[in-house]
């Protein structure tokens, strides 16, 4: 039984000792922002690497989240006040309905492409921990920026830095 026990954990002991430290690869700023492909309450498909030269603002957030609600139509009034060929504005759903989410977006008009992720697949790969969490991805696909909670994303300060990340050549 000893020996039985031992020829185990000689084969075991090295696979621990291979899986320790490689947890999954999240996003983090400074490094390039991890792709995805998702469907939005339209049915336009939005991969993030074909949105390279452009500034992306990619925000997780659900209608059952009342900061979430409330920063919305900041986020609405900063889309409108941006480039519309250099700034993508990227809404996912996290946890929540596209009927849900899609009554939320008709009754405040809003523009933003809302994004479905089923089975949180882009939020787990973004380390995602709630909601709201923003992203700023600059022109070359870099993650620059990270939000955890609301914020009023229309104030000068904020469109500033955004405006800064578009002017990067």
């Amino acid at each position: 039984m000893m020996k039985k026990l031992s020829l185990i954990l000689l084969f075991c002991i090295p696979l621990f000792i291979a899986a320790c430290g490689k947890e999954p690869k999240i996003a983090t700023v400074g490094e390039p922002a991890p792709d995805f492909t998702l469907v939005d309450v339209q049915g336009k498909t939005w991969t993030l690497s074909q949105l390279k030269g452009q500034v992306i603002f990619i925000n997780f957030w659900a209608t059952w989240c009342p900061p979430c609600r409330e920063e919305m139509p900041s986020m609405q009034r900063l889309l409108t006040k941006m480039p519309t060929d250099k700034f993508k504005m990227l809404a996912v759903l996290h946890k929540d309905t596209s009927e849900a989410a899609d009554q939320f977006a008709k009754k405040l008009n809003l523009t933003i492409p809302i994004l479905l992720d089923p089975n949180n697949q882009t939020g787990s790969k973004y380390g995602l921990t709630g909601v709201p969490e923003t992203y700023i991805v600059d022109k070359q696909g870099v993650l620059r920026e990270k939000v955890i909670g609301p914020a009023q994303w229309d104030s000068q300060n904020i469109q500033k830095v955004l405006m800064g990340y578009i002017n990067q050549q």
